[in-house]
């Protein structure tokens, strides 16, 4: 294919109008994707912020609630069964544990504390002091799911005693099968315990993954690269008619 402009032609090449094609669409997918993502998340934000309104009282029967919904819940903790659920990334991006704390309600059922993040211990046999009472107490907190690996691969090791049992990202059927709990609240996996309620450890909860803003920061570069990538290849097909030909005298 050859075009005319004036005194130049654009005459591309058939293997580089192709890998450009190519590399072109890939850009230009990466971009929508990340502009999903913004979507996606921009969502997760406001659910969060939603979520800060005043709290609704649960119990085992309670239907599923919106993510981030916030909770009250009456009962008392179980201490003597906890979690330390692994690989959690705390402040200054020190690694450390999540600890959950099963919470029995009043009236019956069960449903998971999320109490904070401790950091690892600097003996990596030694197993972190998490005490907690067990008396009667009403807490607020955030409903959300366990948290989850980008990819999870394998079902892993089943989880065994002793207590407080350390757990790479569980299921919750895994947390029953340990703990013996079947009759879970149906509201939410985890309740995240308020920054301002007692016995818990560092709470900074906020939406998983990038802010809204990130994505769409990311999708702006992948379109630009893509907008870059055309101009390169006019440019570089773009010559002058003739392609360089030259006569000298002898």
């Amino acid at each position: 294919m050859t075009i005319r402009f004036g005194t130049r032609e654009f005459a591309p090449r058939a293997f580089t109008t192709f890998v450009t094609i190519v590399v072109f669409g890939i850009l230009i997918a990466l971009g929508r994707w990340q502009v999903r993502r913004a979507a996606e998340t921009q969502t997760l934000w406001s659910e969060f912020a939603a979520g800060a309104d005043a709290a609704v009282t649960i119990d085992a029967t309670t239907p599923p609630v919106r993510l981030f919904e916030h909770l009250r819940i009456s009962g008392h903790y179980d201490p003597a069964h906890q979690i330390l659920i692994d690989g959690m990334e705390g402040p200054q991006h020190r690694n450390g544990y999540y600890v959950l704390t099963p919470f029995e309600l009043t009236g019956g059922g069960w449903i998971l504390v999320n109490r904070g993040w401790i950091p690892r211990e600097s003996d990596p046999k030694a197993t972190p002091s998490i005490p907690v009472s067990d008396g009667p107490r009403t807490l607020v907190g955030r409903a959300d799911e366990l948290p989850r690996p980008g990819i999870r691969l394998g079902g892993g090791a089943p989880l065994a005693p002793p207590f407080p049992v350390i757990a790479l990202y569980p299921r919750l059927g895994d947390l029953g099968k340990l703990l013996h709990v079947t009759d879970w609240a149906r509201a939410a996996p985890q309740v995240l315990l308020d920054p301002d309620q007692p016995d818990g450890y560092y709470r900074h909860w906020t939406p998983p993954g990038f802010p809204p803003i990130r994505h769409t920061a990311y999708a702006v570069q992948w379109y630009l690269l893509a907008a870059t990538l055309l101009v390169i290849y006019g440019v570089t097909n773009l010559r002058p008619i003739g392609g360089g030909e030259t006569t000298a005298d002898d």
